[in-house]
């Protein structure tokens, strides 16, 4: 999981996360216009598919190496995400699953009980190697039923395919068995890099950047990560697009976001927010790729990390008629 892997920092940043106070917050508004035809739709036919219908990842184990197109159909009726871990050599998806998830597994379990020091306390049992795990983006959260489609350039080496969304009793659905691995192989796809309608830039200072007006129908993102860094609860920067409703609560969904709450990204969603995707960190300096089809409505864009507002980690915009 994508969390707790520069140990000299852990001390550190459970001190922060216990004794932070939020921070006045203000919703950042992106007013759209349409300026823009609406593009024919592309199906992404040649996507390499993965599958989800309960609690699995359906697809190919192998794939080629360079940038890729990939559609991830959730059928289930959870939201769910990708999230790709790059291990070190020699390491498989079952050290993971021996070493890495019942660490997790039992940590939030404390912090669910009431016990977050002592649940902290757990994560400093990763093992040694846990570090060396490059997080390499992935599908952003994907409602039940709806269909996401991410764009990434992936270099040859052992993957694992992870979702750590949190069943209602508050278990990982990577504990459930929400794992598989992906061996990238060094052969190239032969494919580049789409052309975007719309730039992303993320970076610790000015948090999400993107233009006051955004193009309607099917839109394709190109998201940047200028620079990288831990925030409170131990992850990266990242980020999730979702259609939210006129009454939604944005200080429950940005609380939602957030794991380490014992009601973070648990099953299910806030009232009044569809996820549609989005891109899971990378590391700085990196970018991807991902394709949402923005029919009128109001949309958030945000990260999975406390005081996203603060932040200008939460967007929030209107497309219209």
């Amino acid at each position: 999981m994508k969390r707790f892997f520069i140990y000299s920092s852990f001390l550190l940043f459970i001190f922060l996360y216990l004794g932070c106070k939020s921070k006045t917050k203000s919703e950042t508004e992106i007013t759209v216009e349409e300026k823009v035809p609406v593009k024919p739709y592309n199906t992404y036919k040649d996507a390499i598919v993965f599958k989800t219908l309960s609690m699995e990842f359906i697809g190919l184990d192998t794939i080629p190496s360079g940038w890729n197109t990939f559609k991830y159909m959730n059928r289930a009726n959870e939201t769910h995400f990708i999230l790709l871990d790059k291990y070190p050599q020699g390491k498989t998806i079952e050290d993971g699953e021996k070493e890495i998830i019942p660490v997790f597994d039992k940590g939030m379990d404390l912090i669910n009980e009431g016990n977050a020091e002592a649940g902290f306390a757990e994560f400093g049992k990763l093992p040694e190697w846990f570090p060396q795990i490059v997080f390499t983006g992935g599908s952003g959260l994907i409602a039940g039923g709806e269909t996401s489609i991410t764009t990434l350039h992936l270099e040859p080496g052992y993957y694992v395919m992870e979702c750590y969304v949190k069943m209602p009793n508050g278990k990982f659905h990577n504990a459930m068995g929400m794992v598989k691995e992906l061996i990238v192989i060094d052969e190239d796809s032969g494919n580049i890099e789409p052309k975007e309608d719309v730039e992303i830039a993320i970076s610790n200072d000015a948090g999400i950047v993107i233009a006051d007006s955004l193009p309607k129908g099917q839109t394709v993102f190109k998201v940047t990560f200028k620079d990288q860094k831990l925030h409170e609860n131990f992850v990266q920067t990242d980020i999730h697009l979702a259609e939210i409703s006129d009454s939604v609560n944005l200080d429950a969904l940005e609380s939602w976001m957030d794991w380490a709450n014992p009601k973070g990204l648990i099953t299910p969603v806030p009232e009044g927010v569809k996820f549609l995707g989005g891109i899971q960190e990378m590391p700085a300096g990196k970018h991807g790729y991902f394709t949402a089809d923005l029919r009128p409505g109001r949309y958030v864009l945000i990260s999975e990390v406390p005081a996203s507002k603060s932040k200008n980690l939460l967007k929030v915009f209107n497309v219209s008629d």
